[in-house]
């Protein structure tokens, strides 16, 4: 059997792809076929056309095999034509004997008579010398029809084929050869006519004017040898020579196809080409041949697949007459009366055949042509790679199993090529599969795995260096992961860089490279939000290493921040600061640092958080306890001063009390002190001191504001062993001038000193003395008064109830008029008119002139009962109660009792048991003179 070649490829031959179906019999038209002229399919899947010589008649062959028939001609049918689109037939014929053959067109749908209707006859002859039809089309549109002659003339009949008037008939072609085939195709708006004739091809444009020609080859073929493809061949027309098969388009000569064999028949059904030849050659045995038919010319028919280049079937015929296509098989007439059908068998059938005879290449190619899906594709793909990988063709086996990449799991892949001596392929493997996007963390990790092991720098970095983000087929993550564990820092700091890992970038960097300074510039050009956070998370390392370069960037970050020009994107927007008081604990073991930053912060932003300040207050207070230079330490104690006095430490008075108390900072101590009016904290502070002028001093200062400052400063006075007099006298000026204690208490107070004699209080006593006795002289001076005052008004009560009153007063009390009646007069000796007294008089029983004096008395009177009432009921409540603190708790809320002063622990253990004594009792004294 001949094999076909594509420009000297050769193609293997099957004979799998079709299978002959049922043998159809023409019972008793054994003669008729032997005289058949001429075959054609009528519209698709409704009639089998033939005709046959005798009588001219044409012949019908429908599905249920009943031939029916009409006669077109008198004497013979020569061509026919039948239309695909439409339900039209064209024939050549003779209906007198001599060479003058008419051209009839059929309407197989309207009738006329019972048979179809012609719808015009006109000569075929092309001018006035006898000439015989050789070949005949139509195009599908109506409007052409060319006609082939054996004297190598073509005509062309332009415009509605089926009426006379409407068609124009001229010679399109005239020459010395038999044409021998003919076929329109339309590209677009063009309408071109292939001409073959026996010793040349050529096209015409018929669509236009002038129909220009293009000589295509100079060599034919013969009748019926030519056919035009569909589609999927770009309708080419095909020329079958006795040596190649020759394939043209309108313009070119296109490919060709070695193919042995004398050729009879050239047909083209959906996508396969179908010759039917005779060759001297031993033929292939043939499914149809009997036994007593061995003497007759045997021809053979093969279908070829061009696509896929392989001949698809191959068979013996004798005696073929036609192959025709109709129902969706393949026909073969033969002269004895016989039509064999072939069916194509399915795809799948096809490819378990190839299958089985591992021509997986094959079976590829042909389900792609029966356009499989993607699953069924990727089905033989792993067929196939199983096969060469069974072969140990790993190279081969790795890129069909590429192929399927998508459709199967990878992992079946993977494990065939775990082994190390396959590293490679699965190399190969898993980088494809990251560049389709389908690579999941684990295979990235193989992937770099299988790099490092090959120690392939080149394809590591290629791998990893991606053009643009959207071109990343992995997961970066994982990457570098793998390449920080493998000891690839540059290619994992690559990654990180160039995908704003910042965290892996800046761990890298620090924990494996110990490039402090890199990452510290790393950090200085990230936005704000990720050079703070990474700040917090490194800034001990940085600080450790580099404390000066990262003190300076904790500067910028808590100020102004802006990533250095370095900087991806745009700068920040200013404004952008961190909170300076969260990077303290950076510091915790460079102090020197530690005060420039909060030096720095403190006076660059005075709003500050309070830590700030609190901070740097312990700081200078712990240099300054630190310190032994007389002048530096001087300095320090301006500096904590200064930072005291700056009033950032009002709201956190305790907390820089404490602070300074801490290290013994004497004079901030007692700067709070005051600042917070703690003035007893102050004199404490000087009492335990023994600074006896600054105690006098405290008092003088503040003593309006707290004046048992006086008191306690005099029991302090008088418990001292040593010569106090010129204090002790200060103080008791003072609280004679502001009557702040009893002569008697300040007699036992001063019983306690026994250098304090009778001298010392001398005068006080005797100006106190003098005092007492004119306060006595008044007091009996007062009572005399009250005494006579009370006597008179109880003699006015009692006239008031035994004696009669007159009124003799003449004017108004209100309006200083003279009275006129009516009038009002009160017992108290005031007379009004009764229209003032209407108009100013609150009451009628009282006096509006006295109502007001004698308001205030009945206030004063029912005060002094609420305040007896509201004692009793006190005193009452505090008995039966069971909670006698809840009690007064309640009454000093509603302000009852008088406010009392409470003298505060003093700060240190250091006074004597003898002055906590004396202040205790100075206080019960106190206590007792508030209630």
């Amino acid at each position: 059997m001949a094999s076909v070649g594509h420009r000297g490829s050769c193609c293997v031959p099957l004979s799998f792809r079709w299978a002959p179906s049922a043998l159809l019999w023409l019972e008793g038209r054994k003669k008729e076929v032997h005289s058949l002229t001429c075959c054609q399919l009528s519209s698709p899947g409704r009639l089998l056309d033939y005709s046959a010589h005798m009588e001219g008649q044409i012949w019908f062959l429908p599905r249920s095999l009943q031939l029916t028939g009409f006669q077109a001609y008198k004497l013979r049918v020569t061509h026919l034509y039948q239309l695909k689109q439409h339900n039209i037939l064209a024939s050549v014929g003779e209906d007198e004997e001599g060479i003058n053959p008419l051209v009839k067109i059929w309407n197989l749908e309207k009738r006329d008579g019972g048979n179809p209707l012609c719808t015009r006859i006109f000569p075929a002859i092309p001018g006035t010398e006898p000439t015989v039809v050789s070949c005949l089309t139509v195009h599908e549109n109506l409007n052409f029809m060319a006609i082939g002659f054996t004297d190598g003339s073509v005509t062309l009949n332009k415009g509605d084929i089926t009426r006379d008037r409407h068609s124009k008939t001229q010679i399109l072609h005239k020459g010395n050869y038999p044409v021998t085939g003919l076929a329109f195709r339309q590209a677009g708006k063009t309408t071109h006519l292939f001409v073959v004739t026996t010793e040349n091809v050529q096209s015409y444009i018929v669509s236009g004017k002038d129909y220009p020609r293009v000589e295509l080859d100079t060599h034919g073929c013969g009748l019926r040898c030519s056919a035009l493809s569909d589609p999927s061949q770009d309708l080419q027309f095909i020329v079958a020579g006795d040596e190649c098969v020759y394939l043209y388009q309108p313009d070119e000569r296109g490919p060709c196809f070695a193919f042995e064999g004398h050729k009879l028949i050239a047909h083209w059904f959906r996508g396969y080409l179908v010759i039917v030849s005779r060759d001297r050659k031993v033929s292939p045995k043939s499914e149809f041949t009997s036994r007593d038919s061995q003497s007759s010319d045997k021809q053979i028919l093969n279908i070829y697949d061009l696509c896929n280049k392989f001949i698809a079937y191959s068979a013996v015929f004798e005696d073929v007459v036609d192959v025709l296509a109709e129902w969706g098989s393949l026909y073969v007439l033969t002269r004895d009366g016989r039509v064999h059908a072939l069916q194509e068998k399915d795809t799948q059938t096809k490819l378990e055949m190839l299958f089985k005879k591992n021509l997986f290449e094959m079976a590829i190619n042909l389900a792609k042509s029966q356009h499989l899906d993607s699953d069924g594709l990727a089905q033989i793909f792993m067929q196939y790679g199983d096969h060469l990988y069974s072969k140990g063709n790993h190279d081969g086996a790795v890129q069909q199993y590429i192929r399927t990449i998508g459709k199967l799991e990878p992992s079946y892949v993977i494990r065939k090529f775990l082994d190390a001596q396959r590293i490679h392929n699965l190399t190969a493997y898993l980088q494809t599969l990251h560049r389709q996007s389908l690579a999941n963390a684990d295979h990235t990790t193989l992937l770099l795995n299988c790099y490092t092991k090959l120690k392939d720098s080149s394809k590591l970095e290629e791998f990893i260096k991606t053009k643009s983000e959207s071109e990343v087929h992995f997961d970066v993550e994982t990457a570098i992961k793998v390449l920080r564990q493998a000891g690839y820092y540059s290619h994992a700091l690559y990654l990180a860089e160039n995908h704003a890992h910042h965290e892996w970038y800046l761990k890298i960097q620090l924990e494996d490279i110990k490039n402090y300074q890199e990452a510290l510039r790393y950090i200085g050009k990230l936005p704000f939000e990720q050079a703070e956070s990474n700040m917090k998370r490194y800034g001990k390392i940085l600080m450790h290493h580099i404390p000066e370069q990262t003190t300076q960037l904790l500067k910028g970050l808590c100020t102004d921040y802006q990533p250095s020009l370095e900087g991806r994107g745009d700068r920040e927007v200013p404004g952008c600061r961190a909170n300076s008081e969260e990077f303290i604990p950076i510091f915790a073991n460079n102090p020197r640092e530690l005060k420039a930053f909060l030096e720095h912060m403190s006076e660059v932003q005075p709003d500050s958080p309070q830590g700030i300040y609190d901070t740097l207050l312990e700081l200078r207070l712990q240099n300054w306890a630190h310190e032994k230079d007389p002048q530096v330490k001087e300095k320090l104690h301006a500096e904590a001063i200064s930072l005291l006095k700056s009033g950032r430490f009002c709201d956190v008075f305790d907390k820089a009390l404490v602070l300074c108390q801490m290290h013994d900072f004497q004079d901030g101590v007692l700067y709070l002190y005051e600042q917070g009016k703690l003035f007893q904290q102050i004199m404490h502070y000087h009492m335990q001191h023994e600074q006896y002028r600054q105690v006098v001093a405290v008092c003088e200062r503040h003593g309006e504001q707290e004046p048992s400052l006086w008191e306690q400063a005099l029991s302090y006075f008088a418990r001292k062993e040593e010569d106090c007099k010129e204090y002790v006298a200060a103080v008791l000026k003072h609280i004679e001038n502001k009557n702040l204690m009893p002569p008697l208490l300040v007699v036992q107070t001063l019983a306690h000193n026994s250098t304090a004699t009778l001298s010392v209080i001398r005068d006080y006593l005797v100006q106190k003395l003098q005092k007492q006795s004119q306060q006595i002289a008044q007091d009996e001076l007062r009572v005399r008064r009250y005494r006579e005052e009370t006597t008179r008004i109880r003699q006015e009560i009692q006239e008031l109830k035994a004696s009669p009153k007159i009124f003799q007063k003449t004017k108004c009390s209100i309006c200083n008029s003279a009275l006129e009646l009516p009038s009002v007069h009160f017992l108290c000796g005031h007379s009004f008119h009764q229209h003032c007294f209407e108009s100013y008089s609150e009451s009628d029983a009282d006096c509006p002139t006295c109502l007001p004096e004698n308001r205030k008395v009945m206030d004063m009177i029912r005060a002094q009962e609420q305040k007896r009432d509201l004692h009793d009921q006190f005193q009452h409540q505090l008995k039966c109660s069971n909670d006698s603190f809840s009690v007064i708790a309640d009454y000093f809320g509603r302000g009852v009792f008088n406010k009392l002063t409470l003298l505060t622990d003093p700060p240190t253990a250091r006074l004597t048991a003898s002055l906590e004594a004396g202040l205790q009792r100075d206080l019960l004294m106190h206590s007792r003179r508030g209630t």
